[in-house]
């Protein structure tokens, strides 16, 4: 594990495509991190990014693979309440801007996807 790199995602899925693609770019570069063995200490989630660790998500299995490795998984709590998403987390804890702020400031390296 890599304790000083953060993962963000802002999306729900990876770029600018359609929606479908951008679930598939996610669903692979998960994938393709935990094959790795170079995993990020964090990976946070914001604005429509928290729809990735809510019920329905495709990359559930692979979340909760990396959480299970110790990848700590933070949610924006403003984000989940906008978007009426607090019932439906699945994977990951909430947490708020501060906590966000933090682990970018912490990290020698983040990763915006």
């Amino acid at each position: 594990m890599n304790s000083e790199t953060v993962i963000v995602f802002t999306r729900n899925g990876m770029g600018d495509g359609p929606a479908d693609l951008q679930l598939m770019l996610a669903t692979k570069f998960l994938a393709i991190t935990l094959e790795s063995g170079e995993l990020p200490a964090k990976i946070l989630f914001y604005t429509h990014g928290v729809r990735l660790a809510c019920d329905g998500s495709p990359v559930l299995e692979q979340l909760r693979k990396l959480e299970a490795q110790g990848v700590e998984l933070v949610l924006c709590q403003t984000c989940l309440h906008y978007f009426a998403l607090n019932e439906l987390v699945r994977v990951g804890v909430v947490g708020g801007m501060g906590d966000m702020l933090e682990a970018m400031q912490k990290a020698t390296k983040v990763i915006h996807v």
